[in-house]
């Protein structure tokens, strides 16, 4: 077997636990970190969950690759894989979204950290510089199907400039849920924009600040949280990714007819240079409404007082017709639909000053 396997601990400055739930104190100052270098060269995959401690659907999927590389189930056959099962174990440990922010905002490495997000932070953002692709493992808290969040079109724009927007659309529609969503930060600096003392860089995630350091990602948010189907997804995810990178995966059974794929153990003959940007997955684009339902973050709406209030019940991607009215404010004003679209992330519970829901609409690009 081609593989090399690192594992690694890295030691946080303050009480960080470990991303199992720990038996010792000694044992709680860690964020766990799991690598596979494969001997032919290849891409850098980096696949995280638990960013949000309530998560958990991420880290069960992994923790089972992981069996399967320890029992030689499983194979590398060109690459370095590694793995971040927990990536918030403070906030895993107590069972909650986050310690005392959320870490998926602002995400950046501090020289001065003013929390443990910040800590957390400035370690993980070394691991995802170093990687070409990242798979970041999520769930959602209202009812809903699976989705996939990726990045902007390429652009030389100063928001969010890009250049690898036809790797990571591919990577996207692979990955497993057929509900693409794209288009986050630019929704975001619209509320930005629209807020006393707001700040762009809180609306800075991992997979931002994974393509602000050259590489693509996506975002797979795999059911909501207690659902028993979210590990599959996960680990479908994580499966799929390795396919389309054609990096690896699982050993036939014994008895059963191998799996075809490339003769990686064999020599190739003046073999060219790698070129990671290509895929066989690249479906017809007339058959993209057919495959995929795409949707853009269009418009994102915060809550001003505490009587403000949604005009009924809304779950997260419920259509709503143009002029229809989402939310009114406390004086009655109403919040109406600009154009046929979807409600988003909808939260009767937000607090004055913070988002309350977004307005998506169906989605214009042409996936590659």
């Amino acid at each position: 077997m081609h593989l090399l396997s690192t594992f690694a601990r890295f030691t946080m400055a303050d009480s960080l636990t470990n991303a199992t739930k720990p038996t010792k104190p000694s044992a709680s100052r860690v964020i766990e970190v799991h690598q596979y270098h494969a001997l032919r060269p290849g891409p850098r995959l980096l696949v995280m969950g638990g960013v949000h401690g309530n998560e958990t659907a991420g880290p069960i999927a992994i923790r089972q690759i992981l069996a399967e590389f320890a029992e030689g189930r499983r194979i590398l056959h060109r690459g370095t894989l590694t793995f971040v099962p927990v990536a918030n174990p403070v906030a895993w440990a107590a069972g909650r979204r986050e310690g005392d922010r959320n870490l998926n905002r602002d995400f950046r490495p501090s020289l001065s950290p003013e929390n443990v997000e910040d800590r957390i932070a400035t370690r993980l953002g070394p691991i995802l510089a170093s990687h070409d692709v990242l798979v970041d493992l999520h769930t959602f808290s209202a009812p809903g199907e699976p989705f996939v969040f990726f990045g902007p079109a390429d652009n030389q724009e100063e928001l969010e400039p890009f250049r690898r927007s036809a790797e990571e659309e591919r990577l996207a529609q692979a990955i497993g849920p057929r509900r693409l969503v794209y288009g986050w930060l630019a929704a975001y600096a619209k509320g930005v924009r629209r807020r006393q003392n707001g700040s762009i860089s809180y609306g800075i995630g991992t997979t931002e600040y994974m393509r602000a350091h050259g590489g693509y990602a996506v975002t797979v948010e795999c059911g909501q949280h207690l659902d028993p189907e979210a590990p599959a997804v996960a680990r479908a995810a994580i499966d799929n990714a390795l396919r389309l990178l054609d990096m690896g995966g699982l050993l036939p059974e014994e008895g059963a007819a191998p799996a075809t794929c490339h003769d990686h153990d064999a020599p190739p003959a003046a073999e060219p240079s790698p070129d990671f940007s290509r895929s066989e997955f690249t479906p017809p684009a007339d058959d993209q409404a057919a495959r995929f339902e795409l949707i853009e973050l269009y418009d994102v709406f915060d809550r001003h007082a505490t009587g403000d209030r949604f005009a009924r019940d809304w779950r997260s991607f419920d259509r709503v017709a143009a002029g229809e009215p989402i939310a009114f404010r406390a004086d009655g004003l109403p919040l109406t639909a600009p154009e046929d679209g979807y409600v988003v992330f909808p939260n009767p519970g937000t607090p004055p000053g913070r988002e309350w829901f977004y307005f998506a609409r169906p989605g214009r690009r042409l996936l590659r």
